[in-house]
C-alpha cells in the first residue's frame, strides 16, 4: 500500500490553527509547529527544534502526523527525534522547488513499505 506522505490523514483536524503547537517525536519533544500548510498535494508542517538541535527548522510532511491533542496543543508524529534530525535541510526558498520536494518526500516516505507505525532504520 502506498502512502501519500503530502496528505493529511482523515482523522485529523486540519483546518485548525496549529501554530505555536508542542511537536511530539516517538521518543520526546522535538519543538514548536512554526507554520502549517494543508495546500492539496503538498501539506506540511515546519518545526522549529529550538536548542534541541542547535535551533534548525525542519519540514515534516502531513503524512506523518499521527494525532493532533487540540486541547493539549500537541502534534503527534510517527517519527523519532534522530529521523527528524537527520532529515534534508529547511530552507525557505526550497518551498517552491520540485526537486527538494522530491527529497524530502523520498526521505520520509521510506515507511511506505514498513507502515507508518514502526521505526525507521537509517
Amino acid at each position: 500500500m502506498q502512502v501519500d506522505v503530502w496528505t493529511y490523514r482523515e482523522n485529523l483536524p486540519v483546518e485548525t490553527i496549529i501554530d505555536g503547537f508542542g511537536v511530539e517525536a516517538l521518543d520526546g519533544s522535538i519543538g514548536k509547529v512554526d507554520r502549517a500548510s494543508t495546500e492539496v498535494g503538498w501539506g506540511h508542517i515546519v518545526v522549529d527544534t529550538g536548542p534541541w538541535i542547535f535551533g534548525k527548522r525542519v519540514l515534516l510532511p502531513a503524512g506523518v502526523i499521527d494525532r493532533v491533542d487540540l486541547e493539549n496543543e500537541k502534534v503527534y508524529v510517527n517519527r523519532t527525534k534522530d529521523e527528524i534530525k537527520h532529515a534534508p535541510e529547511f530552507d525557505e526558498s526550497f518551498l517552491g522547488d520540485d526537486g527538494y520536494r522530491d527529497r524530502v518526500g523520498a526521505y520520509y516516505g521510506r515507511s511506505e513499505a514498513r507502515g507508518f507505525d514502526e521505526p525507521l532504520v537509517p
